[in-house]
């Protein structure tokens, strides 16, 4: 087994360097630039085609190791894992904001016949892009977004890093699951929904296996369209309230029992593993959640400023519109942001959907709802991702000691990593967009919430079905508690829809189950392994459709 890279983590091998890696060194940012262009050119070529963003972290931190095996021109630096951290960090945050956060919302007002409108929705999906990352570095390792969450396609970067830099039989545990992703994605199974099962809460992912297994048969068997009587957006925003709710006791510090006995536990675990310690406090999150609230709401206002929204609407309705648009931005990412960290994927697309709806229903006229909405779906997506990097970052950092100080550099540095992926992705899509369009490419997403808003809300039924469906929503929620978001992950069964989905959830929660109790806490580590491979290997088969079209 090779010895560790000059600054790399501290293993077993000998100690860690005395700071983190930085963002900014010359070689660390000509490859980051390079990895985001490829992530960026990736993101935009599939959400155009196949309307759907592959997790790109694996080919970066896969890119990244093989660079570090040059050993020419100082490139043996990058055999360090915090490095290649921050190059996966990078890649999948310029494909989640070329594709997801810039691309679909531009081609909202394009498709409304409005192309001069597209430079404000540029410019507005921008800074909600950049609120959303920020937001999301300041709260996590919160109690409300904690580090030890399951965030599980940043565990399957991780562990591949990890395997790269060792080997063993974590490498052979790992590689054997992403050759089983790669084969079984080959022939239509979603992989990765199985290797989530094998990482994330299993009741969680309990209700996220009988939200896909309704959404799949419910139609079929009873002849009932789900969507049609708005079913999945209602049980969402009944879990959406509650959790809100949640959030809000929290905040408060108050706690029942069960959650008291918890975190006591917590507590004196973290004291043998400091990784285990918060490292947001309720003040700062909620400070956090304020200051994220304003600046969205100032985001709104330069987009209801330069999209000229004073043209359809009175004084007292801009404002309206700005306040509106600062709580569904903050709403939508903080819902992506859950259904994102227990299940690994997030219901973006139907969440926007939800206030594009309550906007019809508060009878927003069309061209400031596209504007509205397009700001709205460039939150979630970034604070997901970076959920997913950060998490990653914390099970390479999370053996160094001393701990925080180490921690935290290295979340500023993934940020830095984040926002130059950024910066190439809004270039990119600035330079993209107008030939794209023209040429007829355009995000499948965007085409639904432009048809959505021409065709308007003409069954006034439709609020009262979504209340009706919001009461289960609430109450499941209610049950699963915090620390379980089940009503959230129900919903986001419903809302996705993928077959056989369901089935693969829970036959991977049942191996999950059975292997634990056969291995005990080993067992725990192996079957984590292999559903971070199963999720490696579904991303890399996302990743390789690219080079068929």
């Amino acid at each position: 087994m090779p010895s560790p890279a000059p600054g790399s983590a501290p293993t077993e091998h000998g100690p860690g360097p005395t700071r983190h890696p930085r963002a900014l060194e010359p070689l660390v940012v000509a490859v980051t630039v390079l990895v985001s262009i490829l992530g960026a050119a990736i993101g935009i070529h599939m959400i155009t085609t196949l309307g759907v963003s592959p997790n790109t972290s694996v080919i970066g931190a896969v890119i990244a190791m093989l660079i570090g095996r040059a050993g020419l021109l100082g490139l043996r630096s990058m055999r360090d894992t915090n490095r290649q951290n921050l190059i996966q960090t990078s890649i999948s945050g310029a494909t989640f904001a070329a594709a997801n956060a810039l691309l679909t919302p531009i081609a909202i007002p394009f498709l409304f016949g409005r192309p001069e409108l597209v430079w404000p929705m540029l410019l507005g999906a921008s800074i909600g892009l950049v609120i959303d990352a920020l937001i999301l570095y300041k709260a996590f390792g919160s109690r409300f977004l904690p580090a030890d969450a399951a965030w599980p396609p940043g565990v399957a970067a991780a562990e591949t890093i990890k395997a790269g830099d060792r080997g063993g039989r974590q490498a052979a545990l790992l590689v054997g699951g992403g050759v089983v992703g790669v084969g079984a994605s080959f022939l239509g199974l979603p992989m990765s929904a199985a290797g989530v099962a094998m990482i994330g809460n299993i009741w969680s992912l309990l209700m996220f296996a009988v939200g896909l297994l309704i959404s799949q048969y419910v139609p079929i068997l009873f002849d009932f369209d789900l969507a049609g009587h708005y079913v999945p957006h209602g049980v969402m925003i009944g879990a959406g309230v509650v959790a809100l709710a949640q959030i809000v006791v929290i905040l408060a510090g108050r706690q029942s029992k069960r959650e008291a006995d918890r975190e006591a536990a917590r507590a004196v675990a973290a004291q043998d593993d400091p990784s285990l310690a918060y490292t947001v406090t309720r003040g700062q999150l909620g400070r956090v959640l304020g200051s994220g609230y304003a600046l969205f709401v100032l985001g709104a206002v330069v987009l209801a400023v330069t999209g000229g929204v004073w043209a359809d609407l009175p004084w007292w309705g801009v404002i309206g519109f700005v306040l509106f648009a600062g709580v569904a931005a903050l709403v939508h990412e903080l819902i992506v942001g859950l259904a994102a960290m227990h299940a690994g994927w997030f219901p973006a697309f139907a969440v926007t959907l939800i206030f594009l709806i309550l906007g019809l229903a508060l009878g927003i006229p069309a061209i400031p709802l596209a504007l509205l909405v397009g700001y709205c779906a460039a939150t979630g997506p970034a604070f997901a991702d970076m959920g997913y990097d950060f998490k990653a970052g914390w099970i390479l950092r999370r053996d160094r000691r001393p701990y925080t100080a180490f921690e935290l550099d290295g979340r500023r540095q993934q940020l830095l990593s984040s926002m130059i992926g950024f910066a190439v992705a809004i270039g990119m899509v600035a330079l993209l967009w107008r030939g794209l369009f023209e040429g007829g490419a355009i995000p499948p997403t965007a085409v639904v919430y432009a048809d959505t808003i021409k065709a308007g809300l003409t069954d006034p039924g439709v609020l009262v079905q979504l209340v009706l469906w919001a009461i289960p929503g609430a109450l499941i929620q209610l049950l699963g508690g915090p620390g379980r978001q089940m009503g959230v992950l129900l919903a986001t069964g419903l809302l996705i829809a993928t077959p056989n989905a369901g089935w693969l959830v829970l036959a991977a929660l049942a191996i999950r189950i059975a292997w634990q109790r056969y291995r005990g806490e080993q067992g725990e580590q192996e079957i984590g392994l292999v559903g971070a491979g199963l999720i490696a290997g579904d991303s890399i088969y996302s990743v390789g459709t690219i080079f068929n079209r």
